[in-house]
């Protein structure tokens, strides 16, 4: 269903300043439950190479144990909900950071709520404005490993809150270029700097996010990306800048930064205009260039285009290795699936793509839970597989698959050298509007389970289902709904094992 709209859209410093008290709110409507201690998932993704790899078991998909709106106003498109929803991210002490759009045209607030049972715990509002867009655009939180939540605000700056945890606490701000630069020209800048992308963190608290810029203003800000250490310095560069392009004037839409292993690189993607760009690796303190790769088409040699309308991120594998989602040259010459580009770390060599990547971003999958791979590789990746009906010579064919990123075979449908398919997964559901189609795969970051050896993934058929990678099974789902043609959503796993995911601008939890 998502692909026949996308043809229409492919064509077509710390400061006390703003400082908010928290209370309880009052009353809760449920009352949160007793503590847990668990694994974090702090950010989109889980983790700032964006893994999405969990270190705790999940439950059966039994029961939903609680749920939210995540969409006050949801706006539809005839029987499409074109808005991109913020993944909820937990705490070690098993706090859900919910972000929530409360109007139609993106008043925002962001939630902390009880994983055990989703009982209201803190909330505070936000006057964050997105960027210019078609679909719009996700608004995302990011908790630090000390447990300091951040949620984007107007004017390009961050509200955030410590003890994210507490029931009680001061929401505070920071402004990457200076506080008292914005306080002297807030409504100016609130217009003008909006916040584009989610924030990632390191292990040291410090974060990084990227901006766009509407008009020229009194602080001389350029969309591009900031940096601000944990305890409040901010720097920023211009995309142009780090591109070393003039004409390169924004950070990919939605796209979070994606760091190395060891920290010390960070991985954006930048474009223009006409949404042609680069995949940039950065010095992650000084935001310097180290190296920069053309992002091409791999059947056409093309520039490949960063839709504003994706989300895709970049992954970073255990060897290093960066994976990067992009739309092919010509529209619907991939039959609108795109490519999953594969760099090595310093982006120096250009290595064997994936058949698909416009919207997804890559999970990975050690090898060993794969028991019928034979090859050589140490660690595979998942994705979405989607084969849009009525888009060039698609199917409807709608598939998950697990990847061999080290392994090339051709493929059928471009012609190109992609990676092997180690697997694949159709979706269950018939597509009444494509017949001998089926519903697409809804999935923009996928959650991994080693101890299950599965992944847990949305469908646009409404439910929520678990694919078992050792038996290449969908061995578990669960519904939510009817179904909905909408922008791919996230899943994440909670502190106790929890999952997490959002269809039709509703979060669900999905546990014991």
């Amino acid at each position: 269903m998502l692909a026949a709209i996308l043809v229409a859209v492919l064509t077509a410093c710390s400061s006390n300043d703003g400082e908010i008290s928290v209370n309880p709110p009052d009353p809760p409507t449920v009352p949160p439950g007793p503590p847990v201690s668990g694994p974090a998932w702090p950010m989109f993704s889980r983790d700032a190479q964006h893994t999405t790899i969990s270190a705790i078991s999940t439950p059966p998909l039994n029961r939903i144990i609680w749920q939210t709106p995540v969409d006050l106003a949801p706006q539809y498109s005839s029987e499409y909900l074109l808005t991109h929803y913020g993944s909820p991210v937990i705490s070690s002490m098993n706090t859900v950071m919910v972000p929530v759009k409360t109007t139609a045209q993106g008043s925002f607030r962001f939630e902390a709520r009880s994983g055990v049972n989703g009982g209201l715990i803190w909330s505070a509002n936000s006057d964050y404005i997105v960027p210019p867009h078609s679909w719009f655009p996700s608004f995302n939180l990011t908790i630090t490993a000390n447990g300091r939540v951040y949620a984007p605000g107007s004017g390009g700056k961050l509200y955030y809150r410590d003890n994210v945890d507490s029931a009680t606490g001061t929401i505070e701000t920071v402004v990457f270029y200076g506080a008292n630069v914005y306080a002297n020209a807030r409504a100016e800048l609130d217009s003008a700097v909006r916040i584009s992308t989610p924030v990632t963190a390191d292990a040291a608290g410090n974060i990084w996010f990227g901006f766009f810029v509407t008009t020229a203003n009194s602080a001389a800000l350029a969309s591009g990306l900031a940096r601000i250490t944990a305890n409040g310095a901010g720097t920023w560069q211009a995309a142009s800048v780090m591109a070393n392009d003039v004409t390169i004037d924004r950070m990919a839409m939605n796209s979070a930064p994606a760091l190395s292993s060891d920290g010390t690189t960070l991985y954006v993607a930048v474009s223009n205009a006409q949404e042609r760009g680069y995949l940039l690796a950065l010095d992650s303190a000084t935001l310097t260039l180290v190296n920069r790769v053309v992002l091409r088409d791999p059947a056409t040699g093309g520039l490949a285009r960063i839709s504003g309308d994706a989300t895709a991120s970049p992954t970073i594998g255990p060897d290093g290795d960066v994976y990067f989602g992009v739309v092919e040259s010509a529209q619907s010459s991939n039959n609108g699936r795109g490519w999953l580009l594969h760099f090595n770390a310093a982006l120096t060599q250009v290595r064997t793509p994936g058949a698909f990547g416009w919207d997804d971003s890559a999970s990975i999958v050690p090898a060993s839970a794969v028991p019928n791979y034979t090859g050589t590789s140490t660690y595979l990746l998942a994705t979405k597989y989607n084969n849009y009906a009525g888009r060039g010579t698609g199917t409807g064919l709608n598939r998950m698959a697990v990847l061999d990123p080290f392994a090339a075979r051709i493929d059928p449908i471009s012609g190109a050298s992609t990676m092997v398919e180690v697997m694949t997964i159709l979706g269950p559901t018939p597509d009444a509007d494509h017949p001998g189609g089926v519903r697409e795969w809804c999935v923009n970051t996928g959650a991994f389970d080693p101890a299950t050896r599965s992944m847990l993934i949305n469908n646009e058929d409404g439910y929520l289902y678990r694919w078992n990678l050792a038996t290449n099974q969908l061995s578990e789902r669960i519904r939510f709904n009817n179904g909905l043609g909408q922008s791919y959503t996230p899943t994440a796993i909670g502190a106790d094992g929890t999952i997490y995911a959002i269809n039709n601008a509703v979060l669900f939890a999905v546990g014991r």
